[in-house]
C-alpha cells in the first residue's frame, strides 16, 4: 500500500475545543532532541553520541486581522501577570473534510502577538501573529 500526503491547506486551530478557522498559516510542530557527544577515555576513533533534553518549539499563528481582539487580549492578560493557559489544537482535514490528525499544544499560552504591517502600495491584508508556547505536544 503507498501512502500518498495530503495537502497542507485545509486546517483549523482550535482553542479550549473551540474552532478559529480564520487562521491562514500555521507552523512550529516541531520537537527536537539534544545530543550530548561523550568520549570514552581509551577509544580516540569514537564517541558517543547520547540522547539529552527533549525541546518542542513554539507554534506560530498568523491570520488577516478582524474585529475580534481576543488573541490580543489574551496576549495582554499575560503582560500583566495574568497567565491563562489554554489546550489548542491544529486539525489537518483531508479534501473530502474527514479528520486527518490532530495536534494538541497542552497548556498554550502568548509570548508573543505582531499586530499587521501596513503598506500604502500594497493590497493585501492585514495579517496579526501569535506565537504560543506549551507544555507539550500530544498526536491525538
Amino acid at each position: 500500500m503507498v501512502e500518498s500526503a495530503f495537502p497542507s491547506t485545509r486546517f483549523y486551530i482550535e482553542i479550549d475545543g473551540i474552532n478559529k478557522a480564520v487562521f491562514t498559516e500555521a507552523e512550529g510542530l516541531q520537537i527536537e532532541v539534544d545530543v550530548t557527544e561523550y568520549e570514552e577515555g581509551g577509544n580516540n576513533g569514537f564517541v558517543h553520541r547520547l540522547p539529552g533534553r527533549v525541546r518542542v518549539s513554539n507554534l506560530t499563528l498568523k491570520r488577516g486581522l478582524v474585529q475580534s481582539n481576543q488573541l490580543y487580549k489574551w496576549q495582554t492578560e499575560i503582560a500583566q501577570g495574568k497567565v491563562t493557559r489554554r489546550n489548542v489544537s491544529v486539525v489537518m482535514y483531508d479534501p473530502a473534510g474527514a479528520e486527518v490528525i490532530r495536534w494538541n499544544l497542552i497548556k498554550a499560552y502568548p509570548v508573543r502577538w505582531i499586530g499587521p504591517a501596513f503598506r500604502v502600495n500594497e493590497q493585501v491584508a492585514a495579517i496579526e501573529t501569535l506565537e504560543l508556547a506549551h507544555a507539550g505536544l500530544e498526536l491525538g
